[in-house]
């Protein structure tokens, strides 16, 4: 097979604060990707920068007493050390202050220049005459004109989501040093004509993108809608590179963080003695992006229109992911919830976030919850209790009462070990696909089986009296253990190569799965994880509490408690009459697996979904959840619980109902599917 030459980029961390386990989400899931395409033979660099430009950094800078350059430098160390520490395998980690960086957004500006692709326009904005600058939205602070919150941002609230003017904002203040007589200038910039390329991008969209975020993007382009120009330049003072011919002008940071991707890719190659033209220029090359629902908007509209203006070819595809909540809600400091990646490591194994991760990313938009009790119990249950007891009990069994050494599966054994071999293509295309948390799902059903076969066969009782059957028994459980820890290593790739040193091998590749190990003796047994200690995560909340309250300003004003969120008594319906239990027990509640999710074509209130529940076949079920998910896709492939003996019901010019799928919430604050977390299958009994 031909092998891939693939680049693969994470959005750069701006240069301006730590990194927490939001940001990990995106490098992680990025890096299980590489890591499988490594495996497979493929050549792939993993390429990301720190994004060092922009007013914030030079504010910071500013009020520290010290150059931005020293700023980020430090900071670029801290994330360096952060990402190194979670096993994320960059190739290349660089700067936008770079002189790479510099060239190229040089020569994208000339090529815009000469294609026609850029204007001129004055721009009116904010000035504070204390600070003696332009003032960005962040750096504006005010009332909110539609609902009178106070301290919000000069271009949206963040408490009632309105939009607006930076010259509708009441009592508007610089964020910086609190000036309140602040000027409207106007400001000559130069503005990138998006309009321009409104038919490159209505097609780029549909062939680049998630299918719910090319819809999404879609909404741009109607006939009425008008692509408005992009402002790529910034007045000084800003710390960032000058445009070439117009002294004081500055390229915007969302312009030169992008081309952050090329210039560190340059910089990888001038380092390995390749050419650049023949990673990114190649067309036979693939370009991925790895990044969040937050920048879509850059990514797919403003950076493949310069890049196809300025003669660079664009992405392959935009990979897109959801957000990170803690326990089902937005990370908080308060509630020591907004983590940050170092407190995470003062506690806790970076492998175990790596697992957990992995057993929630889907290559879809969702939101991801870390919800620290499934942590625990998920880490303990299945890495720890399922797959690595099979090495721990294996491998400590062989080495202390048979010499240390295997010999030869039992025909069972073989079977089994043929099994789990078979499903190597299934979880190769799970790591393509980027259905990550299928993957912890194929590994403990070869897990329970293999376990299932130990417990079956009662070694620690065998081995005094029949030691060499004994010894085809745990050859059988190592060997399964080690196709596991195969399939496991583009997650945990350190967890791996400790595993493969047990068997006194080199780091594995994909094609290490067509060994089997057989009549040669094994290593020393070393604990490969150990259960996480719920005091542990307690302890870490802790910490990140105290951190973030001694930084907190002395003379801050206590925090408002938090709004209340639940409906209040009066809001809540009453209860319906009391059943008793076998009225309730004739219900019976089954797992399916959403193969589809659409709108039911002319209802404002119907969803379709079509189910998988395993052993029961496939069922169609229509919802009236219409109105709670707009994008009904982003369902698909989820585990869900449902009705499965309730009575078909014929749906008026739609089709029958056979089921129903339990959601849960009210109309007016949001009504949410039922999900499954763990390792259930269609057609399991959900209790």
């Amino acid at each position: 097979m031909k092998k891939r030459r693939i680049v693969v980029t994470a959005a750069l961390p701006y240069a301006n604060g730590n990194i927490h386990l939001g940001h990990l989400l995106e490098y992680l899931q990025t890096d299980y990707w590489v890591r499988f395409q490594k495996m497979r033979g493929n050549e792939c660099v993993y390429i990301c920068a720190d994004d060092t430009h922009g007013t914030p950094i030079m504010i910071r800078a500013r009020k520290e007493n010290r150059t931005p350059e020293n700023l980020i430098e430090e900071v670029w160390k801290l994330h360096n050390d952060d990402f190194s520490a979670f096993q994320v395998g960059f190739d290349n980690f660089y700067s936008t202050n770079s002189p790479e960086n510099l060239a190229f957004c040089t020569d994208i500006f000339s090529k815009l220049q000469q294609s026609g692709a850029l204007i001129t326009r004055t721009v009116e904005q904010l000035y504070c005459p204390n600070c003696k600058m332009f003032l960005p939205d962040r750096f504006v602070k005010g009332t909110c004109p539609k609902c009178g919150a106070t301290e919000q941002y000069g271009d949206s609230c963040e408490k009632c989501g309105s939009t607006y003017g930076f010259d509708e904002l009441k009592d508007a203040h610089c964020a910086t040093c609190g000036c309140t007589d602040l000027e409207i200038r106007g400001a000559e910039h130069i503005l990138f004509d998006l309009a321009k390329f409104k038919p490159y991008l209505k097609d780029w969209l549909e062939q680049h993108t998630p299918g719910d975020v090319a819809r999404k993007l879609q909404e741009w382009f109607g006939e009425d809608k008008e692509l408005l120009p992009w402002d790529i330049s910034r007045d000084a003072p800003y710390f960032g590179f000058e445009i070439p011919g117009h002294p004081g002008k500055f390229f915007y940071v969302w312009l030169d963080a992008p081309v952050g991707y090329m210039a560190s890719l340059k910089n990888w190659c001038d380092k390995h003695g390749e050419k650049f033209e023949d990673w990114w220029q190649n067309p036979d090359a693939e370009l991925y992006h790895f990044i969040g629902k937050d920048i879509v908007r850059f990514h797919c509209l403003f950076w493949p229109a310069l890049l196809h203006a300025s003669g660079y070819k664009g992405p392959t595809h935009v990979n897109v992911h959801g957000f990170l909540t803690v326990n089902g809600e937005k990370m908080s400091k308060s509630r020591g919830t907004f983590l940050n990646a170092r407190v995470y490591l003062n506690h806790l194994d970076p492998g175990y976030l790596r697992y957990y991760y992995a057993c929630k990313v889907n290559n879809t938009t969702d939101d991801i919850d870390l919800n620290l009790d499934d942590f625990v119990q998920r880490v303990n249950s299945d890495l720890v209790g399922k797959i690595t007891n099979l090495a721990s009990r294996g491998a400590q069994m062989i080495g202390k009462r048979l010499d240390g050494r295997l010999g030869e599966p039992d025909e069972e054994g073989a079977a089994l070990i043929r099994d789990a071999l078979s499903r190597a293509e299934v979880i190769a295309g799970h790591y393509e696909a980027r259905r990550f948390s299928q993957v912890p799902v194929e590994v403990c059903k070869i897990a329970d089986a293999a376990n299932a076969y130990f417990d079956a066969h009662a070694p620690w009782k065998t081995i005094a009296t029949d030691p060499e059957g004994t010894r085809k028994v745990l050859t059988t459980i190592l060997n399964l253990y080690r196709i596991l820890a195969i399939y496991l290593r583009p997650i945990l790739p350190v967890y791996a190569d400790n595993a493969a040193a047990l068997f006194g091998e080199e780091p594995w590749t994909w094609a290490s799965l067509e060994t089997m190990l057989v009549n040669r003796p094994i290593g020393e047994y070393r604990y490969l994880a150990t259960r996480i200690d719920p005091k542990a995560v307690q302890a870490m909340i802790d910490e990140q509490k105290a951190l973030f309250a001694a930084a907190a300003p002395a003379s801050a004003a206590p925090a408002p408690a938090a709004a209340q969120t639940a409906a209040s008594p009066a809001d809540v319906p009453p209860l319906k009459a009391t059943i008793d239990f076998a009225q309730f027990d004739v219900c019976d509640f089954r797992v399916a697996r959403v193969e589809s999710c659409t709108a039911v074509p002319k209802s404002k209130k119907l969803v379709r979904f079509e189910l998988d529940v395993g052993p029961l076949g496939h069922r169609t079920v229509f919802s009236g959840i219409r109105a709670y998910y707009p994008d009904p896709s982003v369902l698909d492939g989820k585990l869900v619980v449902f009705v499965a003996n309730l009575a078909p019901r014929e749906m008026k010019n739609v089709g029958t109902s056979e089921g129903m799928v339990l959601s849960a919430g009210m109309a007016e604050t949001g009504i949410s599917v039922l999900t499954v977390l763990g390792s259930a299958n269609p057609g399991d009994p959900a209790c």
